[in-house]
């Protein structure tokens, strides 16, 4: 085994990784800042980690592993203390215990993970401190940390420290109250004292790192939980349960970042601070409410510095084209709609900056000022002090402006002076929370304007949502939605051809943390007030009457919008559907429009089992389907490439059966069948029935699984078999026949649940 790092040095020589002037280059910067041997090659870019590995584990006769498909038993994790992983950089992964020997005893060997073969005397502190033999494998130093973060917790080695010299009552006040002071993250970070100050910046860091915009921090009982918002998505990120008792302390140095009153703790607080990495400062918004196990805090993080361009919103060239003609227009409204979250002030911060020229006189009023822009006069809305946006609006009147922007039209106030200014002939930007763009004229006519000043001043409304996109490292064909959903969903033509609908998903992979997503993407609505709209706002018209005209006069929908960004490989279907509304023409009768058209003929069941593999037939429902078995409507590749894991289990079920023919909706049976499943995935169901199904057929599914919810799901048939009474898997004397059903519509909460339940059973 390796004595010193001159003998890896050599073998690195040796298998052409880097040459022997850089190897010296190497040694001599290692002697400088007593660092390791592969650690500075990599830092000195001569080489990268992986060829690195390969070269030493082929000459050294160790394996590879990757952790991150490898799973570790909570006895190995409970073996080793953390501080003896962090200290040493390894990866516990394994436990073997001898049988006794002649005189009892039992040895035991771990076998611990390495970014580098460690020497003799570290292996011998380890076999001392640990008191078990050692053995190593090799797996890259990143996967080691993140495995050292999955296994034993967020920040573990910090709150080990900490708890092991009793810090749980201090709390760090170096920083006054009254002054602004710009926290470097990053440094902090890598002190080796462990401190609140410490946690809290690990807190921090980890949150850039995976790309966070928002940070909760949420007491519970007896209990603390530490999530993340990333790619609009919340993500629950595993801490060790030592980190309560240090809440109090927590919340204290945060409070003091953003100059907030320690000692208040039963009412809401806000406050700002800016912190900082090497490459990024940020502006960190802190929000805390009072609750029942203590206060709840949720942190904001916003780039100080962004570059705003319409064209890398996402908006397509037809839409960009008609979004500039309305930047050039001298007056009028252009509202910008969604829920929060959904990119408004993105949208209205790019188009600020493309009118933001020496000859213009721009004005904000928002409430926060999310970014600060050079050139733009902004104002921060402050109601304690009376303040407001109608208040605001009257005074920035006299500050002689071309182009305004309300950062919200709230109430009947604002919105009228809104609309009054707007007929002055000032340009003006604002935002409404609404589903979609006609939804906005009923919103401002609820509030009480006058249909006749909407129709004159409000030049366009914009709805957008903020869509995630498919991480690019892991993309793949999803193979699983069936075509008739697809053309259900978009309100496609019949006659559209499959071989068009190339679907595409994430596989999940490191660079996106297993979620299969990677950054974010807007889609737009843009109607356009033209004559027919403002007929049918001065009449009152329905939001969906106002959207069906803007439609047929090319206006290009939410979901029309996600559509495109969907067959072009950017986003997937379960992220446009989930994301955009339904359009009016496709009503919400699920049943109905998922199969325009269904076999009414009785289907032939199998009745030869042997005809049939014992493979084929403990196939589960989400499988690929063998051309054997393929009927007219059934879907093409359903079930390819598995995704979620099934489980052979017997749980109860209830199911309705729909009625369906060729020229009438769905008519759904009163009776409801009892029934007993055979496999059960979060993507399908095989179950035994007492009757022949037909296939295509469509069925309300309730799995009744202990400890959760009840399981709703509409499903159809896609295959039927009879199932013999000597089958293991059947618990019937009689003979039954086993439906495989795919699922049509399940809740995203339901299907979770079922995923979780299967995962912790399999």
């Amino acid at each position: 085994m390796i004595k010193n790092e001159n003998i890896l040095g050599e073998i690195l020589v040796k298998k052409g990784i880097i040459t022997s002037q850089a190897l010296s280059q190497v040694q001599e910067t290692r002697l400088k800042t007593f660092g390791k041997l592969i650690p500075t090659i990599i830092s000195l870019n001569l080489a990268k980690e992986d060829p690195i590995l390969r070269a030493v584990a082929e000459e050294l006769n160790l394996p590879i592993i990757r952790l991150r498909d490898t799973t570790i038993e909570d006895k190995v994790i409970k073996k080793v203390p953390v501080r003896f992983a962090v200290y040493y950089r390894f990866m516990p992964i394994k436990l073997i215990s001898s049988s006794p020997d002649a005189s009892g005893k039992i040895y035991e060997q771990l076998t611990i993970a390495v970014p580098y073969p460690l020497d003799i005397r570290t292996r011998d502190e380890l076999r001392l401190h640990l008191g078990l033999e050692i053995e190593m494998v090799l797996s890259p130093s990143d996967e080691i940390i993140q495995a050292i973060k999955k296994y034993y917790g967020f920040a573990a080695d910090t709150l080990e420290k900490m708890t092991r010299y009793g810090m749980e009552n201090i709390i760090d006040t170096s920083i006054s109250q009254a002054e602004e002071k710009v926290e470097d993250i990053e440094l902090a970070e890598k002190t080796e004292d462990a401190s609140v100050i410490k946690l809290v910046n690990q807190i921090m860091l980890e949150a850039h790192n995976k790309r966070a915009t928002d940070i909760h921090i949420e007491p519970y009982r007896g209990k603390l939980k530490l999530r993340y918002r990333v790619d609009g998505i919340i993500y629950n990120t595993n801490i060790p349960p030592a980190m309560k008792k240090f809440y109090p302390s927590i919340l204290s140095r945060i409070k003091i970042m953003s100059n907030l009153n320690i000692v208040e703790r039963r009412l809401p607080q806000d406050g700002r601070c800016i912190i900082k990495t090497e490459k990024e400062t940020f502006d960190m918004r802190v929000s805390i409410i009072p609750t029942p196990w203590g206060e709840s805090i949720v942190i904001r993080l916003l780039p100080t510095k962004m570059l705003y361009s319409l064209s890398e919103l996402g908006l397509e060239p037809d839409e960009l084209s008609v979004l500039t003609k309305l930047l050039d227009k001298p007056h009028g409204i252009i509202f910008v709609t969604g829920p929060t979250g959904s990119g408004k002030t993105t949208t209205l911060y790019a188009s600020l900056s493309r009118l933001n020229t020496p000859d213009v006189k721009i004005l904000t009023i928002e409430d926060p000022i999310e970014y600060e822009l050079e050139g733009i006069t902004q104002i921060q809305v402050m109601p304690e002090i009376g303040l407001t946006f109608a208040r605001g609006l009257r005074s920035m009147l006299r500050h002689d402006p071309d182009i305004m922007m309300v950062g919200e039209v709230r109430d009947f106030e604002t919105a009228e002076i809104t609309i009054r200014i707007a007929l002055t002939g000032h340009l003006i930007f604002s935002t409404l929370h609404t589903n979609d763009a006609a939804s906005s004229v009923t919103r401002l006519i609820d509030m009480g304007i006058e249909p006749y000043l909407i129709s004159s001043s409000v030049e366009s409304f914009i709805a957008q949502r903020l869509v995630r996109t498919i991480c690019p490292h892991c993309k793949i064909e999803d193979t699983m939605i069936p075509v008739e959903l697809v053309k259900k969903e978009f309100n496609l033509p019949e006659d559209t051809d499959p071989k068009t609908l190339k679907i595409y998903k994430g596989r999940g992979c490191d660079n996106c943390n297993s979620t299969g997503y990677l950054g974010r993407t807007a889609i737009y609505e843009i109607l356009l007030v033209d004559d027919k709209i403002r007929k049918l706002v001065i009449s009152k018209s329905p939001s969906d009457e106002i959207k069906i005209s803007a439609m047929k006069s090319g206006m290009k929908t939410l979901r029309q919008s996600g559509y495109n960004k969907m067959i072009t490989g950017l986003t997937t279907f379960d992220e446009v559907t989930r994301i955009t509304p339904a359009d009016p023409s496709i009503r919400p009768e699920i049943v109905s429009a998922y199969i325009p058209k269904l076999k009414t003929e009785p289907v032939a069941v199998e009745t030869a089992r042997s005809e049939r593999s014992e493979t084929e037939i403990q196939r589960s429902p989400t499988r690929e389907p063998q051309p054997k078995t393929e009927t007219a409507d059934t879907p093409m590749n359903i079930g390819a490439g598995r995704v979620y894991k099934r489980l052979s289990s017997r749980i109860p079920l209830e199911y309705t059966l729909y009625k369906i023919s060729v020229n009438a909706a769905p008519e759904k049976q009163t009776k409801t069948s009892k029934a007993m499943t055979v496999d059960v995935s979060a993507t399908g169901i095989l179950f035994e029935t007492n009757e022949p199904l037909l296939i295509g057929s469509i069925l309300r599914l309730k799995i009744f699984i202990p400890s959760i919810p009840t399981i709703e799901a509409l499903t159809r048939v896609q295959r039927v078999e009879v199932a013999k009474s000597d089958d293991k898997r059947s618990t019937f004397s009689e003979d039954r026949y086993w439906a495989s059903c795919y699922y049509l519509d399940i809740e995203t909460s339901a299907k979770s649940h079922l995923d979780t339940y299967i995962q912790q059973r399999t």
